[in-house]
């Protein structure tokens, strides 16, 4: 483990924009995501939730309804769908979301 990371026994599946990523739980969802795209950590993010920069949102298994949060700010959870990302997001997790794999709808 990493010591950017919060402890974790395992990987997730979350999927982001179509795409499925398997991250760490126990972590904010900006970690997490950085965790498969290294390009987080050249984004402009102030990791406190003044910038905004990490603005998404999302959906949980056991809340049907959209919902926004800052990434920095959120736990990702096993199942969630982050269907919308902020500009700065989408521009970092780009070449990571190319490469991954279409979600199973």
């Amino acid at each position: 483990m990493d010591d950017l990371f919060e402890p974790y026994e395992r990987l997730i599946r979350l999927v982001v924009a179509g795409k499925e990523l398997q991250v760490p739980e126990n972590n904010l969802l900006l970690r997490q995501l950085s965790y498969v795209a290294p390009d987080i950590s050249s984004g402009r993010y102030c990791w406190n939730g003044e910038c905004r920069y990490c603005e998404v949102s999302y959906r949980t298994e056991t809340r049907g309804t959209e919902q926004s949060a800052l990434a920095c700010r959120v736990k990702g959870q096993a199942g969630m769908r982050v269907t919308k990302l902020a500009l700065e997001m989408r521009y970092n997790l780009a070449e990571t979301l190319a490469a991954a794999p279409k979600a199973n709808e």
